[in-house]
């Protein structure tokens, strides 16, 4: 059974215990390799390879640095169906959402930033004539990169790419729930010919490696994505030390439907916002919210379309929903739909695990679910259940729309659909969330700020913002 090494110094060694987690394929239910157990002194020896390796990283030209990252991202595009298939064997989404979105999306992160820092400005000012100030920007040191199980190459990329392209050197941990694609990223940076000790992949247990990664005195600054009770046990870690912080943390995200709408595109949208990866996205729309006029033909078009969904074979080119990512998991979400019951809710459609035949059998399925008559101030319209559960309540007024909106402790992402632009800009900017999409879901522009408000998140990643995190500021004055 293969083993999943770190990937330390240039290299892929076993961990210093000589330990190994199970990983298991959700589909099936089954152990199907080996992820090393790390300890903090696996952490020591990757940051100590990324100490030695940043002075000579940091310093070497931009445009060689591009050309490292870019072979990266070529050899990504080349083995796109190989890391497909890994992603989902090791997540349990379907092969074509990994095919179409998640591997394109890990390339274009690197490329993405790879060519940015090219391009990367800093300011200067004359003072009266007599003196000038400028800017200059310096990588930070050595990252700490944290990434999650939800979007394993895709967040794992967004994260180190820009570190990278920066000047930092990089000590990351994979999620110990899906390991196997930054398994196989390692060795693509080995072909790649990146420089030893420039980025460490170290695996394990996040109460072990993920804390070890914080607490390291040397590791200067910690990038995160994932949920918020661990977002703050890091910031509770990294601030006294004053680490610098990005945490992208949870969302109950809002999707607020008006009666002017383009029914057809909002409903088809919805569907996918709802219940893409299975739910396990953290910008999927699970609170959806929609004007009492439309309501009962929105409901009645919405659970008949979420009952044709197909749940199945992830490999199945028909699959709409695959297994989630892991049994733990799929009890936390089944315990939320039978907690819905208890406050109240009717569920229209899904609620239970579902059971496939044959080589299926024992996998972690779930039929999606659609819940209504829920107050909006109870547990399951006010915490992050990360999977195939929606809510969709009525209002009737815009001022409705937006206490509803923002009556929960997050403010990640929301959508809003409405053909009235006086209306779609009003709403906007009264929604109390980082992203805002309007007339679309997940459309992205990697040059823009990404991130939260309230519980979900610290900091914003993505675009320039992503390139400064990883740098610090020096201004120089110079008397002329």
């Amino acid at each position: 059974m293969q083993k999943i090494l770190n990937y330390i110094n240039g290299k892929l060694v076993e961990p210093l215990s000589g330990k190994y987690l199970d990983n298991y394929d959700p589909s099936r239910g089954i152990v199907y390799s080996h992820i090393a157990d790390s300890e903090k002194e696996d952490v020591e020896a990757a940051a100590e390879a990324a100490i030695r390796a940043f002075p000579s990283w940091s310093q070497m030209a931009t445009e060689d640095r591009m050309k490292i990252l870019l072979r990266l991202a070529d050899l990504i595009d080349h083995d796109l169906d190989k890391l497909a298939l890994a992603e989902s064997i090791d997540n349990g989404k379907p092969v074509k959402l990994a095919r179409s979105l998640d591997i394109p999306r890990a390339s274009a992160n690197i490329r993405f930033y790879a060519t940015a820092a090219m391009h990367f400005a800093t300011d200067a000012h004359v003072n009266d004539g007599d003196s000038v100030n400028y800017t200059t920007r310096m990588p930070v040191g050595v990252a700490g990169c944290i990434s999650p199980w939800n979007l394993p190459l895709y967040l794992f990329t967004w994260k180190i790419a820009p570190a990278l392209a920066a000047g930092c050197t990089v000590v990351a941990k994979p999620s110990e729930l899906t390991p196997m694609t930054a398994f196989l990223f390692s060795q693509l940076c080995i072909e790649a010919g990146l420089p030893a000790g420039v980025l460490n992949i170290v695996h394990g247990l996040g109460n072990k490696v993920g804390q070890a990664i914080v607490e390291h005195p040397q590791i200067t600054a910690i990038s995160f994505t994932g949920g918020t009770v661990t977002g703050r046990k890091i910031a509770a870690t990294a601030a006294p030390m004053f680490k610098k912080l990005s945490l992208e943390l949870g969302g109950k995200n809002p999707n607020i439907i008006f009666d002017d709408c383009d029914f057809e595109l909002a409903m088809k949208t919805s569907i996918r916002s709802s219940f893409a990866n299975q739910g396990e996205i953290c910008l999927c729309g699970s609170r959806i919210l929609v004007e009492r006029s439309l309501y009962k033909k929105f409901v009645e078009e919405f659970v008949k379309l979420t009952g044709e969904l197909r749940v199945g074979d992830p490999a199945a080119e028909g699959t709409d929903l695959g297994a989630l990512v892991s049994e733990a998991h799929l009890q936390k979400v089944l315990s939320y739909a039978a907690l819905a019951k208890e406050e109240g809710g009717q569920i229209l459609t899904g609620g239970n695990r579902i059971v496939l035949n044959g080589e299926f059998s024992a996998g972690y399925y779930m039929e999606p679910t659609v819940i209504v008559g829920l107050d909006e101030k109870c547990r399951t319209n006010q915490e992050e259940i990360f999977g195939p559960v929606v809510t969709i309540m009525p209002f009737d007024t815009e001022e409705e729309a937006l206490r509803l909106a923002n009556s929960t402790g997050y403010g990640l992402s929301a959508t809003i659909w409405t053909e009235n632009l006086k209306r779609a800009h009003r709403v906007a900017h009264q929604v109390k969330s980082g992203i805002i999409w309007v007339n679309c879901w997940l459309h992205r522009d990697l040059r823009t700020p990404f991130g939260g408000m309230k519980q979900s998140g610290v900091g914003r990643e993505g675009g320039w913002e992503a390139l400064r995190f990883f740098t610090e500021a020096k201004n120089v004055c110079v008397k002329l």
